[in-house]
């Protein structure tokens, strides 16, 4: 994902077709709206409709003037809903009318022929005449049941199917939708996801609105998104950064590089460690980002405090924000160290509350939060205390625990999801975390949604084990090649 926000091309008057493209949010009538909206762009959203029925005009205009500025300040679409004259008087860029709303011609002689008009619609005869009558897009649903409003006829996914081929411009879909049901409505068709509470009541609706953007690229062709990889080198190729670019290309994403160490190791071990200036790292950063749109950025060794606080505040200037997942790198497969003792607090206080995914180990989780794990329930604990301190979502890995199953355990803020395997008794495990959280960062870029991306990333990193071959004389490194070849032939 990146700042600039990609649209669908379709037959339009305007000399630049509307975007009306990936999340369209709804406003409700909740306290703090600016503040939550203003959160919610940062997540990628790329047209706000305004929709204040019970409020005087007088109101209306003055939340809806700060809405605009809002939008301006992202380059968001803005959208009053039913309402023309306020659309007129904030000079928004359109209006969105009910069937029994206006007409769009009497409305586009009022707004002006540069305004975006889009008309609710329920099925291919409204949409039709919508079109006809020179809409910019329609809204279509509703999808699913909604608590939002009393929805009188559910065309579903299946009606939006059988309008997509005869529809030219783009299409919202509107009604229920959440990152749980969306894919299906992506799949058959939708250029936008019209959504309410699943983005502004959510606790955190910079992520919420960024899951949903994301799961659009699950129609593009391969290579599918693009992840970034910020770690160190593994001159055995193993680990670290070559490890990310094979499991990440394998699995079809496109994958960049930022270099923040150089190290000499192989499979006995870390031999030395260059770490690179935290300047550099910010320069390779600032590159890619300024021209390559990247979806998910993926961490790594990161290994000094001064590295951690120049990657957390390039993230956090950023207008929309990129999910990341922090897999928190401290010791070797061998037992070196690859995070500073005092880079750890660094880590926690900054980083870490910026992460989308946090994947730690359990030794990896003892370390951050100073207490001992030993089994599932400190596990789920741990995951608990670490989305206390700021991460979005935590995944435990259970790998370093005893049993026949291998658990990993994730903690969304609200439940717990638990991802099994059987354990494998092998030192052939050169690369796994790495690997691991890259794999799930590739699928989250190509359009998966988290549950999946991890579920399919488990099954990738399992056979990857289990496929493994002896090389060198050490923990010999995982098969990513093998792995990749089976998980496809699962799909």
């Amino acid at each position: 994902m990146s700042d600039t926000k990609p649209f669908r091309l379709v037959v339009n008057k305007l000399l630049q077709p509307p975007d009306i493209s990936g999340v369209y949010l709804i406003t409700d009538q909740g306290d703090n709206l600016l503040e939550r909206v203003s959160l919610a762009l940062r997540g990628g959203v790329s047209a706000l409709q305004y929709r204040a029925k019970d409020m005087p005009f007088a109101g209306r205009l003055t939340e809806g003037g700060g809405l605009k500025r809002l939008c301006a300040r992202f380059g968001v679409t803005f959208i009053v809903n039913d309402d023309v004259q306020l659309a007129k008087e904030l000079d928004a860029d359109g209006v969105h009318l009910g069937q029994d709303d206006g007409d769009i011609a009497a409305t586009r002689a009022l707004l002006g022929s540069g305004k975006i008009i889009g008309v609710s619609t329920h099925n291919l005869e409204e949409s039709l005449q919508a079109e006809r009558e020179g809409a910019d897009y329609i809204g279509f649903g509703a999808m699913y049941p909604t608590g939002s409003k009393v929805v009188a006829h559910i065309p579903g996914v299946e009606g939006l199917e059988s309008i997509r081929e005869k529809i030219r411009i783009p299409i919202v879909a509107i009604g229920g939708l959440s990152v749980g049901n969306a894919c299906r409505v992506i799949d058959a068709g939708a250029d936008a996801l019209a959504v309410i509470s699943s983005v502004l009541s959510s606790p955190r609706p910079d992520i919420a609105a960024a899951e949903l953007l994301l799961l659009f690229n699950r129609t593009n062709p391969f290579p599918r998104g693009a992840v970034l990889s910020i770690a160190g080198s593994d001159s055995g190729g193993g680990a670290g950064i070559q490890a990310d670019i094979k499991a990440i290309t394998l699995l079809g994403s496109y994958a960049a590089t930022v270099l923040t160490s150089l190290t000499a190791q192989n499979t006995r071990g870390v031999h030395s460690i260059h770490g690179l200036p935290s300047s550099f790292m910010r320069d390779q950063l600032d590159a890619v980002l300024s021209d390559i749109p990247i979806d998910v950025i993926k961490t790594g060794m990161l290994h000094t405090p001064a590295m951690i606080s120049t990657l957390a505040e390039r993230l956090g200037e950023r207008k929309v924000i990129i999910p990341l997942v922090i897999d928190p790198v401290m010791v070797a497969k061998g037992g070196a160290a690859l995070l500073e003792r005092e880079a750890v607090q660094v880590f926690s206080d900054q980083l870490l509350p910026l992460a989308y995914l946090l994947t730690p180990n359990v030794p990896e989780a003892e370390r951050l939060l100073g207490k001992s794990i030993k089994n599932e329930a400190d596990m789920e604990q741990a995951a608990r205390d670490l989305h206390a301190m700021g991460a979005a979502h935590v995944l435990i890995k259970g790998g370093h625990l005893t049993g026949r199953t291998s658990i990993d355990i994730l903690f969304d803020g609200t439940r717990f999801h638990h991802f099994s395997s059987e354990r494998i008794f092998t030192s052939n495990t050169h690369g796994t975390g790495c690997s691991y959280a890259s794999a799930i960062a590739a699928l989250l870029a190509q359009g998966e949604p988290l549950l999946s991306a991890i579920e399919r990333s488990k099954l990738f990193i399992s056979a990857a084990i289990r496929l493994a071959r002896s090389l060198g004389k050490g923990h010999s490194p995982v098969n990513h090649y093998l792995a990749a070849q089976e998980l496809k032939k699962k799909d």
